[in-house]
């Protein structure tokens, strides 16, 4: 099983730009992108694989479950929200590879734990984890 590291701000990217593979945006599931017309992390993510690169993987990782927004619940709340939100389509090229994971804001790190723990599950060798912006 790989590792995973967190990476922030553009400068990260650049200095670590050999470090990974693939570029996978969090997602977000089907009704949330319908309601919303994008994925914020997907448009990010297609932003490091033009100064990259890397490819962007936005099919294997796939929210399923539908969860409230973690900004709006308690550190305690956040982590209960997001658990097995995250599942795998046809994983198998993913295996081996180095990733990097993209979202938009990071606050706890509970998204980003539950995502990166669902890659691993890949056989990916490592997962990089970026943050556009950070809560305090």
């Amino acid at each position: 099983m790989g590792r995973a590291l967190m990476l922030m701000g553009r400068e990260k990217i650049a200095a670590h730009a050999s470090a990974f593979d693939v570029v996978i945006p969090v997602p977000v599931t089907k009704k949330r992108l319908k309601k919303r017309g994008f994925n914020q992390s997907f448009i990010i993510a297609e932003e490091i694989s033009r100064m990259t690169g890397a490819p962007v993987d936005s099919g294997t990782l796939v929210k399923v479950k539908e969860t409230e927004d973690q900004y709006m619940l308690s550190k305690v709340e956040r982590k209960r929200n997001i658990r097995g939100a995250f599942a795998l389509i046809n994983a198998s090229p993913l295996a081996g590879r180095r990733l990097l994971l993209v979202d938009d804001l990071y606050t706890t790190g509970n998204t980003a734990r539950e995502a990166c723990r669902t890659l691993l599950r890949t056989g990916a060798k490592e997962v990089l984890f970026f943050a556009l912006a950070r809560t305090p």
